[in-house]
């Protein structure tokens, strides 16, 4: 079924069904001031971290609420109801909705009782404060007498465990004020006697606003319990009801910002109002709410220019293919999701609850290749905090703290940073990551000056971003297995795979094998001759190892225990084949072709789903080890073969590099949210934006996805995408074209930006091939392959390749 559709000119995906089978959220505003909220208003809002800068307050794994609620009334018949269908929850055969989600903003649009409304929630342009802003229009026959009411549920703690849990003190340390047209909320409010620069026990008074812009106040209420009344709820408030909000404040209860403002209307006008929501002292939020002097032509001119800072970095790749779900996800979806991931990590959500105030190391990193190709340097100023989070010992801090003070770090070698993070040892994958991801950043700008660029390492010292890579090399050979491969150490990217300290990864052993061919390019080009002599003799080492210790016949297997339990051979009773240690295996060029057509052929015949690819099969039940912590999860969830989404993308790139191009589109399909539209009651999650796992064959949920929006997916399957679908190949002096598409199309288009100049890119394929290049011309000039160095560029160049 279909609760929505695809609006791509607006570039919205518009909910035409309000009851949709969860919460489909978007994402408002930047670190600085984040909100989530969704089709129906839940949500909550924080000022600069989830954990500790929590506004608004929402109960999760419930039923969404509370959120962002506008109240109308009609002040003749006592009828009401809400701006979004929730919470008030009218009959849908009266009422009808649409939420349109955008690129920064969403809109919510209602007919009800011939009154028309359009909320629109976003957070403007490089500011800290969200704005809600309603437009009633009477669209009946005679003139209505309305009462419109914001309502605002306050956490009574910036610390979203403290306003949950710790009652005893959150309760009694807060209070609300009411000063013109706004609430003002104070914690530790008795603390207003102090000086600006004092606190007592590291507390000093916080201020939270609500505030009417607009119009008049005509009562408020900044009491959640006399709002709601005895045994009401958010669907029947008692404020809304009886048409009052008691002009009352609060003083140990649970605080809220609720106004009601009064308008009447005659038959076909209109009225605009805002509400204005911030962690702001009461003098900013006053110089704020004053600032809304023309509240309608304001609105306008905010969201505008939200969109048009969003499509300056979305409009860098756009493509026109036969396939619409592709073009959806690339142009605008994927791309979105790419940077809410990038700029939230794994924050908050309505899954991240907000409680994980830092950033994975290995999370991060990835999650920057999603953007390389719309934003490089906005990746790469985040690429510079990755590396200064790196260790002098070239190994990466597990967890990033949003306080990380390069240079003067601990380290999970001091066991102050064991516990203040809960991480107790390095992980032997985190630094690897940064291979990839300084790469293509590096390749899609052709700036090899930033590896000469100096970068503190966490703890002490510093180097420039070669020494960095160079380190990171070496903390894998110094941390070596038994069998010469790079050692389990914590954990590798699947943290329910425990193989010991001393145990070995096939995937990790593989992204090694490939961080030295990426290290070789660059100590090439710093002409690094005995390093990359070096390089070369322990590549070819590595390589014979991982050939001799993990190739089973027809697949790799997983790695080997520090006990020297063989993990993933064939001839294991569970979990006999993985899915990482074959997509790996053709990404970092390792497998020869019969080893890559024989691993992938196995992954599609026993792997494959109609939702994508499981990450192991069969699931751990009876069989595990004492190291499989999948075998905790359900069967067919999350790693205890689950679909893990963010391993398609690996798959996507698999096939792509390795010519098949009906397979690798395929993969995207399967596991693809616009082409699940149609199936939204199974699949459940937005089908705009990708979830980490999808429920396998062994799961009675057989195609539901789970935990939303931040997820590593989101980049991987973009990369999957743009360099292996798309075959957008860029290098350290050019690019490279090398498509792996559909047999079934015909032609499509790809304009691009590259390194300053704009690349118009026309692929015709007349012979339905999968790959490979019959010819190429740049600008009406024939080239000898599909290769394009850079210094043949123009500003504007034409670009046709056929198939």
């Amino acid at each position: 079924m279909k609760y929505g559709y695809f609006d791509d000119k607006e570039r919205e995906y518009v909910i035409d069904h309000p009851d949709t089978p969860s919460p489909w959220v978007n994402y408002l505003g930047s670190p600085e001031y984040g909100a989530i909220i969704s089709n129906n208003a839940g949500g909550y809002s924080f000022a600069r971290s989830g954990a500790n800068g929590r506004i608004l307050r929402y109960i999760f794994n419930q039923f969404d609420q509370p959120g962002r609620y506008i109240y109308i009334r009609d002040n003749a018949s006592g009828d009401y109801w809400s701006a979004s269908w929730q919470p008030v929850g009218k009959e849908l055969g009266q009422y009808q909705s649409k939420c349109c989600h955008g690129m920064g903003y969403t809109r919510m649009l209602a007919d009800y009782s011939g009154i028309h409304s359009e909320a629109d929630y976003y957070v403007p342009l490089g500011k800290s404060y969200e704005v809600w802003a309603l437009t009633v229009t009477n669209r009946s026959d005679r003139v209505r007498d309305l009462t419109l009411t914001g309502y605002a549920e306050f956490t009574n703690h910036s610390n979203y465990e403290q306003d949950q849990v710790n009652l005893q003190y959150s309760l009694f340390i807060t209070r609300t004020l009411f000063e013109k047209n706004r609430i003002i909320q104070q914690i530790h409010g008795n603390l207003d006697a102090l000086r600006e620069d004092e606190e007592v026990d590291d507390k000093k008074v916080t201020e939270r606003f609500f505030a009417l812009a607009g119009g008049e106040v005509s009562s408020y209420c900044g009491d959640k319990d006399a709002f709601l009344g005895k045994y009401h709820g958010y669907g029947n408030p008692q404020g809304v009801i009886s048409g009052d909000l008691g002009n009352i404040t609060s003083y140990n209860e649970n605080s809220c910002g609720a106004l009601s403002y009064k308008v009447t209307l005659d038959p076909g006008e209109s009225r605009t109002v805002l509400f204005l929501l911030g962690m702001k002292s009461s003098a900013e939020a006053a110089a704020i709410t004053d600032s809304y002097t023309d509240p309608a032509g304001q609105v306008r001119q905010e969201i505008n220019a939200l969109k048009a800072d969003w499509y300056a970095k979305l409009d860098h790749l756009k493509i026109n293919t036969p396939d619409h779900a592709f073009n959806t996800m690339i142009n605008t979806w994927n791309a979105y999701n790419c940077f809410i991931t990038f700029v939230w990590s794994r924050a908050a959500s309505f899954v991240y609850c907000g409680l994980r105030n830092g950033y994975g190391y290995r999370d991060t990193v990835q999650d920057i290749q999603g953007i390389i190709h719309l934003a490089p340097e906005m990746a790469c100023e985040k690429i510079r905090f990755m590396l200064s989070a790196q260790v002098d010992n070239g190994g990466g801090l597990p967890l990033v703290k949003f306080t990380h003070n390069p240079g003067h770090e601990d380290t999970p070698d001091d066991a102050s940073y064991v516990q203040e993070t809960g991480h107790p040892a390095y992980r032997a994958d985190d630094a690897l990551w940064l291979f990839p991801t300084v790469y293509k950043y590096i390749a899609e700008t052709g700036n090899t000056a930033f590896l000469d660029e100096v970068i503190p390492f966490a703890n002490k010292g510093e180097g420039t971003v070669y020494e960095h890579l160079k380190r990171a090399v070496q903390f894998s050979f110094d941390h070596l297995g038994p069998h010469g491969l790079p050692a389990g150490l914590y954990a590798d990217w699947n943290d329910c795979l425990r193989l010991g300290a001393e145990g070995e990864s096939s995937f990790v052993a593989l992204q090694f094998y490939y961080a030295m061919t990426i290290l070789k390019k660059f100590a090439v080009y710093k002409q690094d001759s005995g390093y990359v002599r070096y390089l070369e003799e322990k590549q070819e080492e590595t390589g014979q190892k991982i050939q001799k210790l993990c190739w089973d016949n027809d697949r790799f297997i997983r790695g080997y225990t520090e006990k020297g339990e063989r993990i993933g051979a064939a001839a294991d009773p569970e979990a006999n084949l993985w899915l990482n240690p074959q997509s790996w295996a053709v990404i970092s060029g390792l497998a020869s072709r019969e080893q890559a057509d024989a691993a992938l052929e196995n992954v599609y015949q026993r792997l494959n789903t109609a939702y994508g690819a499981v990450l192991m099969d069969p699931p751990y039940h009876e069989h595990a080890f004492d190291g499989a912590l999948a075998v905790i999860y359900n069967q067919g969830t999350k790693e205890n073969s689950g679909i893990f989404s963010q391993s398609q993308g690996w798959l996507i790139l698999a096939e792509a590099l390795s010519g098949h191009g009906n397979r690798a589109f395929g993969y995207f399909t399967e596991n693809a949210p616009a082409a699940q539209n149609d199936r939204a009651e199974i699949r459940r999650l937005e089908p705009y934006c990708y979830g980490q796992f999808t429920e396998g064959p062994a799961s009675s949920h057989f195609g539901r996805s789970h935990v939303h929006w931040l997820t590593g997916t989101a980049s991987t399957v973009m990369v999957g995408c743009v360099e292996g679908i798309l075959g957008l190949r860029p290098d350290l002096e050019g690019i490279r074209i090398a498509p792996a598409v559909p047999e079934s199309w015909d032609s499509f288009e790809i304009d691009k930006d590259f390194r300053g100049k704009h690349l118009h890119i026309r692929v015709e394929n007349p012979d339905h091939r999968e790959s490979g290049c019959r010819s190429m011309s740049l600008n009406g000039k024939e080239l000898p392959d599909n290769y394009i160095p850079e210094g043949l560029l123009k500003e504007e160049n034409e670009i046709l390749l056929t198939l």
